[in-house]
């Protein structure tokens, strides 16, 4: 697959998930918590796509929700900065070539797409977007490429999490509070790589998108469910598992929950003028 050039800090990301991605799925797809978020994101998703509607996916990864939503009557343009992630995805997803096609692309330069579409849905999981300091410039592109009515689902690791700010209890006060102290990015480490992400709250994103686009809904993401990174959580303590899902599923929406989650899903609607 031929190379691209990339900003610094998308390069250093871009080689720290090829290096994971041939173990990715091994490392998440049996986490309890993992399969809970996907479901949630998927769910929130499939309310805001038409029968038979076209996604662009922006950091695509391996392939599962391309495949989920192909094998659900969707049509899936993947992209990442990822040339492992890419090979990974071809492979997961070439069953299903009628549903599902993919090109390398840095989410700052959705200018340069092959396939511009427009589409029904643009969506992006688990935080993809937080590896880029230029989010403004990436929801600029938003409106060329999405059709009059279309959504853009967007999955964000927010500004503040509850769960890692109680951490302070346990004396980690550096990871209880290195969300709020980020406006310069904060570094992260994948398989030996160094390269920074940031931190967004939904008023950044809405102010971003501006007039055009319209707030369908927000909802908080491991708010009171644990983050996935607090291993086995769901299988030590399966019947309080079950108690905090449903407590977020009744809460999702609401004030302050929406607001303090892990990450929080946000959509929003171009206007149909």
């Amino acid at each position: 697959m031929e190379s691209i050039e990339l900003p610094v800090n998308e390069t250093m990301a871009a080689t720290a998930f090829s290096r994971q991605a041939p173990v990715f799925d091994d490392i998440y797809s049996g986490n309890t918590i993992v399969s809970y978020k996907r479901w949630r994101v998927r769910s929130h998703a499939l309310n805001h796509l038409p029968e038979q509607g076209s996604i662009l996916e922006l950091n695509c990864g391996t392939g599962e929700d391309a495949l989920f939503f192909a094998q659900n009557g969707f049509k899936v343009h993947g992209t990442d900065l990822s040339t492992g992630m890419l090979e990974q995805f071809a492979q997961k997803t070439s069953g299903h070539r009628d549903k599902v096609s993919f090109e390398q692309c840095s989410f700052t330069e959705l200018g340069e797409l092959q396939n511009k579409g427009p589409y029904d849905m643009i969506f992006s999981n688990f935080g993809g977007l937080n590896c880029t300091g230029e989010l403004d410039k990436v929801l600029a592109s938003f409106d060329d490429l999405l059709k009059p009515g279309g959504v853009a689902t967007l999955v964000i690791i927010s500004k503040f999490s509850l769960w890692e700010t109680l951490l302070v209890f346990k004396g980690k006060f550096r990871t209880a509070f290195r969300r709020f102290f980020s406006s310069k990015g904060r570094k992260a480490r994948v398989e030996g790589e160094y390269f920074k992400c940031w931190y967004y709250n939904p008023g950044y994103v809405r102010d971003k998108l501006g007039d055009g686009f319209e707030l369908l809904g927000i909802e908080g993401l491991c708010t009171i469910v644990p983050p996935s990174y607090i291993e086995n959580f769901a299988e030590k303590h399966p019947s309080l598992y079950r108690f905090l899902v449903k407590q977020e599923n009744m809460f999702k929406s609401s004030w302050p929950w929406k607001f303090v989650g892990d990450y929080y899903i946000i959509s929003f609607k171009k206007s149909r003028a």
